[in-house]
């Protein structure tokens, strides 16, 4: 579980599929395990504090991004805090369930994005993925001085994303960047047919 902070009153929380299995949660089933959830949510919440001083206190807007190669991404942002009525606090011993006032919004993406540290492990990658026929397209982004590979799947059958993800396994690591981040800090390289272009560009 990875945690940054984007703001004075936000940050972004990276939770890979084994952080889930950990914590006995199902990725596909996730939001029917409630207790489990809010636990998780606890947790994240003091690690948040312990790490960033972040404290989630008062009304908090949570966004969850469930991404298929990487994991999960949630956004929390806090807002101001009701102070008209301290009757809320009296009893620390209060069940969790009462201490989070929560507005939760879920999304899915089906986007499948690796950061590569070393321009020659993306070449590496793309040339692996066109010789296993899987895909000639996707989006090259250069992102605080990292490559990201970026590929839209929402029309790829499951075995298709599962063989993709595994070769970009080998070469990189799952990032918990978001498009809405790439497209405002990121610098596009190419915005089309990445990996047919670098194996036309790269040819060894």
């Amino acid at each position: 579980m990875k945690i940054e902070r984007l703001g004075q009153d936000k940050i972004r929380i990276f939770l890979t599929f084994d952080d889930l299995l950990e914590r006995g949660i199902q990725k596909d089933d996730m939001w029917r395990e409630i207790p489990k959830v809010h636990e998780l949510f606890s947790e994240m919440m003091d690690q948040a504090y312990s790490e960033l001083g972040f404290d989630a206190n008062g009304p908090l807007a949570v966004e969850v991004i469930a991404m298929p190669a990487q994991g999960m991404v949630v956004i929390v942002t806090r807002g101001k805090m009701n102070v008209s009525s301290d009757a809320g606090r009296a009893d620390e011993d209060d069940a969790d369930e009462d201490m989070y006032e929560m507005e939760v919004t879920l999304e899915s993406s089906d986007t499948i994005m690796y950061m590569f540290k070393d321009f020659e492990d993306v070449i590496s990658a793309a040339k692996q993925l066109s010789a296993s026929e899987l895909t000639e397209e996707g989006r090259l982004y250069a992102y605080n001085g990292r490559w990201i590979l970026a590929f839209d799947t929402a029309s790829a059958e499951p075995a298709g994303q599962n063989a993709m993800i595994a070769i970009l396994a080998e070469f990189g690591d799952a990032t918990s960047v978001t498009y809405a981040v790439l497209e405002e800090y990121g610098k596009i390289v190419m915005p089309t047919d990445a990996v047919r272009g670098l194996c036309h560009h790269f040819k060894s």
